[in-house]
């Protein structure tokens, strides 16, 4: 048989790469610590698994739930992003359920982009934005994020015969996997830089209500006009512990939100029906928990804050995110850190190029182990000298 050319040319999704390299270890009965893929080891509040459990004991609930999301948890987002926003969203034309945002990041290019269409990704950034795009046929123009501009893309930097022909534009703050912050001021700055050229912006924002020292993270919606350019991608993975369950949206724009419906519905038949009834209620529930919550992680970022500095790394601390972007000891890259690392002590640190070329020289560090296992992650690596 032959694969398809697009098969051929996609690499392996490093986190699926990594996972097995990590079972294969376990196997030989190595205590593995694994601060690679960030998913959250915390559940969701007892209430939340509750109204999943009562759902799915409804005989009502077991079919097929519709394609573009019940109406009461396109009505809970659009409640959720009037309340933490300030921004109002039509629930019938402005909001879809997905199947967690990752789904949704990769489709939105079968709705946008053709064979040769220019996507700008950052570099570093999320993996999705520039497979998904290699999957529609696309190429993918790759953005520097530069520790010295805070990790913030400089858009004027951009050659104007690729804003021109690029039809998709990604930014995710705050930011995977540097844990960056932006302001407004920068986001007008995209959406400007959008509408001048056409582009459709896409904001990844599933860590905005992740977040430390007192930080708020915007919504790239909150810019007057950016529901003319932009579309918002958010998810209840992060914020409500709910990686597992699989549910998110993407909000804004109305075009590309009809856009990628149409790419959905012809993949997928939507999200089971207790799942999403669990999801409106937590976004309509009790948020007088989240604080806490982050707090949490707040504890494990100054854990692993502690640490580097001992095993000759450094980092600049993050204000939202499940992660710390640390430089590797000098005389490493990133791949040889991290391998030596994961075989000597037992430790899976991702390396900063599975973000692109920009992350030569760093290592990501996921902040989803309790406090004990992190600092014997960190004693683990301390004892490997420099």
């Amino acid at each position: 048989m032959k694969l398809a050319q697009r098969l051929e040319n996609l690499p392996p999704y490093v986190f699926a790469q990594a996972g097995a390299k990590i079972a294969s270890l376990k196997k030989k009965g190595i205590d593995v610590i694994d601060l690679g893929i960030g998913s959250p080891d915390l559940a969701p509040p007892k209430p939340i698994v509750d109204a999943l459990y009562q759902a799915a004991l409804r005989e009502d609930t077991h079919g097929y739930a519709g394609y573009y999301g019940i109406l009461a948890f396109r009505q809970a987002v659009a409640g959720y992003y009037r309340r933490r926003f300030g921004v109002e969203l039509n629930p019938d034309t402005e909001v879809l359920s997905l199947i967690g945002s990752k789904e949704g990041i990769a489709n939105i290019n079968l709705a946008f982009v053709d064979p040769g269409d220019i996507v700008i990704v950052p570099d570093p950034g999320y993996p999705t934005y520039s497979l998904g795009a290699m999957l529609a046929g696309g190429q993918a123009y790759y953005m520097p994020l530069l520790a010295e501009k805070g990790y913030q893309a400089d858009l004027s930097a951009i050659p104007a015969e690729i804003a021109e022909k690029a039809k998709t534009l990604w930014i995710s703050y705050p930011n995977n996997p540097t844990g960056a912050v932006a302001d407004l001021d920068f986001f007008a700055e995209c959406v400007s830089f959008c509408r001048r050229f056409g582009i459709l912006l896409c904001h990844d924002n599933p860590y905005c209500d992740v977040t430390f020292d007192g930080y708020v993270a915007p919504s790239i919606l909150q810019i007057p006009g950016a529901k003319d350019v932009a579309i918002e991608f958010n998810s209840l993975s992060k914020t409500y512990n709910m990686a597992g369950w699989r549910i998110g949206m993407a909000v804004g724009n109305a075009e590309a939100i009809d856009a990628l419906a149409r790419v959905k519905t012809n993949i997928d038949s939507g999200i089971f029906m207790p799942v999403q009834m669990a999801a409106t209620f937590a976004l309509n529930g009790d948020q007088s928990w989240l604080p806490e919550r982050n707090e949490i992680y707040r504890r494990r970022r100054d854990v692993v804050m502690e640490f580097l500095p001992k095993a000759g790394m450094s980092a600049e601390k993050p204000k939202g995110g499940l992660y710390v972007w640390a430089h590797v000891p000098q005389g490493y890259t990133c791949a040889s850190y991290a391998e030596r690392v994961l075989e000597e002590a037992g430790v899976w640190l991702t390396p900063g190029t599975a973000y692109g070329g920009q992350g030569e020289g760093y290592v990501r560090i996921s902040l989803t182990l309790p406090e004990k296992r992190l600092r014997e992650a960190g004693e683990r690596i301390v004892k490997l000298g420099r």
